[in-house]
Parts: structure tokens; C-alpha cells; sequence
């Protein structure tokens, strides 16, 4: 019962961080109807940025960890934001007319030209980073296994459950919220009744893009590891849990990446961890069968 105890913490956090980046995926599909496969890099790129400002921030000398944390936020979260603005304006927007298979190549090839670009300016070898956060609640000590609570652990989970209730509230109550539902309903008539469907695209984009890094920043303190790859893996298995989860659904998007972050502890767990990946995607291929809009999400309606 502890070793089950930690895996489901250690499977809630990490599916903490898919979610996030599932939302990415969620909202770029449900207002164009496209999958932006150069999320995951955007991902990667935020916590190389994330990494780089804390190393700027201690060599002038800002060591309080809070104040660094809360710099390095504001930091990656506005340079990431900038690199999902210009994929969206030069990878989608000139191919938004075009037949539905451009934009995923142009997606595609922007992926690979941001991993690449990364590997090059940043260098193939695995970037460590010191712990940052230390410390954590013993939830139970048996002479049997210590099940163990990290703040770390704690500030990923408590920060993904407050970015989601601040954009629930954002897509639900502000004019750039009822913007995207209109997009996502119609983009010729949400145009037609005044919706900048151009500028609501980008920042659909750019907040997507600082989720992302939301997220990069998470994931660089979990493990203390960040290299160019990382991107990929994580966006096929937020791209994995956008699926799952119904893709389109921002709910939907955080349950599919709590579902796939612990299917993949569990299964690492109790069985052999080389075959992780492939018990997650089983999982959805079962779930498509039955559900093929995912879990919650609605079937599309073909307008005419």
C-alpha cells in the first residue's frame, strides 16, 4: 500500500506537467483544427530558457530562491511566448488556407528546425541543473517503505491546478475567452461579426507557448535535467494525452496527461520500465476504440 501511495503521487506530478502541455495542443486544435506538433519543442525551449535565467540571475547575485523563481517565471514565460507567436506566424498563419496537410508538414519541419537550433546553440550533452527546492513531509514511515512528499512535487501540482482555474476563468469571462469559443465555433463568422480571428489565433499561440513554459520550468525542477530531446518525448505524450483526455477540451487535456503521467509511473513501477511508453499508447488505442473523441470529448458536427 506505500509503494502504491508514492507511485500515485509521483504519477499525479508527472501528469501534472503532460497536462499542461496538453493544453497547448487542446486550444491551438480546437480553434483551427490543426495539431501544432512543434509544441513539444516550444516545451524544450522554455526550460532551456528557464535555465539559462537562473544561471543569470546567481551570477549577479539574486540567490533568494522565491524572488528567482518568480524572475525566472516572468522571464521564460515572455521569451517562450515570443517563439509560439512566431511559429504560429510563420509555420500556420500563410498556410491556414491551404490544403490540411501543409500546416503539419510546416509544423513538422518547424519541430525539427527548433531541435535543431537548440542542439546547435546549446550542444547535445544533458544540462544539469543544482536543487533548488529541497525538503518535504514524510506521509507515512513504515519499516516496510517511506512514502514521501517533496515540495517540489507539491508546488508543480498546486501551480498546473492554478494555471487551470486562471484560464477556465480567462476562456469563460474575458472578451479574448468568448473570442476563442467564437473561433473555435466558426472562424468565417466569428470574422464576420467583428472577431479579429488573426490576433485571436497568436495569442491562442502565445498563451499555449507560456503554458509550455510553465511547464519546461516544472519538469527542469523535477529532475534537474533539461537537453535538446526532451521536447519531443513530452509532446507526443501530451500530444498523447490532448487525445485521450477528448482534443478540444481543456478539461479533457488535463485528465488525459494525469491518466498518461500515471500510467507510465505505475506501469514503470510494477512492471519493466523499457516498455512504459508502449503500455501509455495502448491504453489510448484501447480508449479510441470505444471512445473515439476521447474521454470528453464531443463529436465534431459538420457544418454545411
Amino acid at each position: 500500500m506505500e509503494y502504491f501511495l508514492q507511485q500515485l503521487i509521483n504519477g499525479v506530478t508527472l501528469g501534472a506537467i503532460y497536462g499542461l502541455i496538453a493544453i497547448g495542443y487542446t486550444m491551438v486544435y480546437g480553434i483551427i483544427g490543426m495539431i501544432n506538433f512543434a509544441h513539444g519543442d516550444i516545451f524544450m525551449i522554455g526550460a532551456f530558457i528557464a535555465l539559462i535565467a537562473f544561471l543569470a540571475l546567481v551570477a549577479i547575485g539574486v540567490t533568494a530562491v522565491p524572488l528567482a523563481l518568480f524572475l525566472v517565471l516572468l522571464i521564460a514565460m515572455a521569451l517562450t511566448s515570443l517563439y509560439g507567436w512566431t511559429v504560429e506566424r510563420f509555420a500556420y498563419r500563410p498556410l491556414r488556407h491551404s490544403f490540411r496537410l501543409a500546416p503539419l508538414i510546416s509544423a513538422i519541419g518547424m519541430s525539427i528546425a527548433l531541435q535543431n537550433y537548440v542542439q546547435i546553440v546549446q550542444g547535445a550533452r544533458v544540462k544539469p541543473l543544482p536543487p533548488l527546492i529541497g525538503g518535504g513531509y514524510t506521509i507515512i514511515d513504515s519499516p516496510v517503505f517511506v512514502v514521501q512528499l517533496s515540495n517540489v512535487q507539491i508546488l508543480v501540482v498546486l501551480t498546473t491546478v492554478a494555471l487551470m482555474a486562471v484560464f477556465s476563468w480567462i476562456v469563460a469571462n474575458t472578451r479574448l475567452g468568448r473570442d476563442m469559443r467564437a473561433c473555435e465555433q466558426d472562424l468565417k463568422m466569428a470574422s464576420l461579426v467583428g472577431v479579429n480571428v488573426d490576433r485571436t489565433i497568436s495569442y491562442t499561440f502565445i498563451i499555449g507557448a507560456a503554458l509550455a513554459a510553465v511547464a519546461g520550468i516544472m519538469h527542469l525542477l523535477y529532475y534537474g535535467v533539461v537537453d535538446f530531446y526532451i521536447g519531443f518525448v513530452a509532446g507526443v505524450k501530451a500530444f498523447t494525452a490532448a487525445v485521450l483526455g477528448g482534443i478540444g477540451s481543456l478539461p479533457g487535456a488535463m485528465i488525459g496527461g494525469l491518466l498518461i503521467g500515471l500510467i507510465e509511473t505505475f506501469w514503470s513501477a510494477y512492471f519493466s520500465i523499457e516498455y512504459k511508453d508502449v503500455a501509455a499508447f495502448s491504453i489510448l488505442v484501447i480508449v479510441l476504440i470505444f471512445l473515439p473523441t476521447g474521454i470528453l470529448g464531443r463529436p465534431e458536427i459538420e457544418k454545411v
